[in-house]
């Protein structure tokens, strides 16, 4: 579909990505949680497609400048979805804890709003997978976007 890496590709596929994401989320969010506020509908909706043009954007590092070590797409992408979601709860805890209590109960396996952070990554993992399959990756991205 894609030949030439790019990093404008990367962008585009990853706030798609997000978009959808997204999207499932802020419809999907009243049967889980029929008190949730449309603030926090709209909150994840913006959320995740800001997740996924991050993942795109960083895309263009693969090697750790300070470690010196490779950072390759499916490192990378889930510890910055991981991240940004652990940063997300940290802000919303309440709301994240009332909702995973309303969904699972109070005695509930999954009642920690720290499952967030496994979402994260997960969604980090299938944007990044998908970013990098159709927009490539490093330098030769940038220098796509360039010609």
């Amino acid at each position: 579909m894609f030949k030439n890496p790019s990093l404008t590709t990367r962008i585009v596929i990853g706030k798609l990505v997000g978009l959808i994401i997204g999207l499932i989320g802020f419809f999907s969010l009243p049967w889980f949680w029929p008190e949730a506020s449309m603030q926090l509908r709209w909150g994840i909706l913006l959320w995740y497609t800001t997740l996924g043009a991050l993942i795109g954007v960083f895309g263009v590092l693969t090697w750790h400048p300070v470690l010196n070590l490779p950072l390759p797409w499916w490192f990378r992408a889930p510890l910055l979805g991981s991240w940004m979601n652990f940063v997300l709860t940290f802000f919303a805890w309440d709301a994240m804890s009332s909702m995973l209590v309303a969904t699972f109960g109070p005695d509930g396996l999954m009642t920690s709003p720290l499952w967030f952070v496994l979402e994260g990554a997960l969604v980090g993992l299938l944007i990044g997978y998908l970013a990098t399959r159709f927009g490539g990756e490093g330098k030769e991205a940038v220098d796509g976007s360039m010609t």
